[in-house]
């Protein structure tokens, strides 16, 4: 296990800077997750902490030792491919076993080491196989057995999953899960699912262009996005964006939001996330960030006692999901998603009272689109 920290990396292929000034630092044991569209430069970033591409500037350290310019094999980490790149004329248990051979482990540690993994990885049964006899979850298994007989400081995996069907992607979901829980090992894992982000991570990185946006926990990034692009990646379905005119009526802030061919909506903003600033926004355009399950449907059991603006909403789509419905409907000047529950009885054309929770509202500037409360 080790710490790993980047500072000020900055990667050019030719004139094109592909890191700017990245800069992060995780704990011992600690997962991390990259995420962010194709291209952002995840990908990059892994390939120059395992030494598979030399920083521009900047430097990389594990457990404390700076390894910047040291060859991939003097870093002490394993990396998992997304290709597996198994060896197809090995068994798995050649191929578990071959890294170790390559650095002189004696014969009884590394058939200790691969019955270790082997049995970890639920594959005992499949070690004398080779990779054409193997399904795909399978490979998956044996390319992380193969990096974790070798136990590193740093495990480093590359969409390793983004190759799997979608039921087996779940499946290796919780396996990764439940394999670093019971380890404690140290894993930078780089994927474009954002699902696999927040399911997976102790801390998410969301890159865009070469740099981070944000770095903080699953909950953190989720909750409390920086800026628009961040909110709008993280979740699905993703954070609806509203435009709307932030008002202040007493000591009471409002954001009205104008649909047309209805009435304005007027959603009061709460005392307790007012932000000193937001006073020189009053009468400006704002852009209001709430996700689908910010909705809910009106439950006349709690008729006024319940929290949130009640208001009609006209439905226009309904999409069940078997465990929730997601459903669209005009506000503002566009149409929104919510999620409601499963029981839920409603239909496209019909109205359906519903309440939105303003306590987990986001204001963003519609310009910069940073955050502003």
């Amino acid at each position: 296990m080790a710490a790993l920290e980047i500072q000020n990396v900055c990667k050019d292929f030719g004139s094109e800077r592909v890191l700017k000034d990245v800069s992060l630092s995780i704990d011992s044991g600690q997962f991390l997750i990259l995420v962010g569209p194709s291209g952002c430069g995840k990908s990059t970033l892994m390939n120059a902490i395992a030494g598979l591409e030399p920083v521009t500037s900047g430097s990389i350290s594990i457990a404390g030792d700076d390894v910047t310019w040291h060859t991939p094999a003097d870093r002490d980490i394993a990396m998992v491919f997304q290709s597996y790149a198994l060896y197809p004329s090995m068994t798995v248990r050649q191929n578990i076993s071959f890294g170790l051979e390559m650095r002189k482990v004696p014969k009884a540690e590394r058939e200790a080491a691969v019955e270790r993994v082997a049995d970890l990885l639920q594959i005992s049964q499949l070690l004398e196989r080779k990779p054409s006899q193997l399904s795909g979850g399978q490979r998956q298994r044996v390319a992380m057995g193969r990096a974790l007989a070798r136990e590193p400081k740093v495990y480093l995996f590359d969409e390793p999953l983004s190759n799997l069907d979608a039921k087996l992607r779940v499946e290796m979901r919780t396996e990764i899960k439940k394999l670093h829980q019971r380890l404690g090992t140290t894993i930078v894992y780089v994927t474009h699912d954002q699902i696999e982000a927040m399911t997976l991570a102790d801390c998410i990185a969301v890159m865009r262009d070469g740099k981070i946006l944000q770095l903080g926990s699953p909950d953190e990034v989720y909750n409390n996005p920086v800026d628009m692009f961040v909110a709008g990646f993280m979740g699905s379905p993703s954070m609806n964006f509203i435009n709307a005119t932030l008002e202040k009526q007493g000591e009471q802030y409002h954001v009205r939001i104008a649909t047309p061919g209805q009435d304005d909506l007027v959603l009061p903003w709460p005392a307790s996330r007012e932000q000193p600033e937001m006073s020189e926004w009053v009468g400006k355009a704002v852009v209001l960030g709430l996700r689908p399950e910010h909705f809910s449907e009106e439950d006349v059991r709690l008729g006024d006692a319940a929290e949130g603006t009640l208001f009609n909403a006209s439905i226009t789509v309904v999409e069940p999901t078997g465990a929730e419905i997601l459903i669209q409907l005009p506000l503002g000047d566009k149409e929104v998603t919510a999620r409601v529950g499963p029981k839920c009885k409603v239909a496209a054309g019909e109205t359906l009272a519903l309440r939105v929770d303003m306590g987990m509202g986001v204001l963003f500037d519609p310009d910069s689109e940073r955050r502003l409360a």
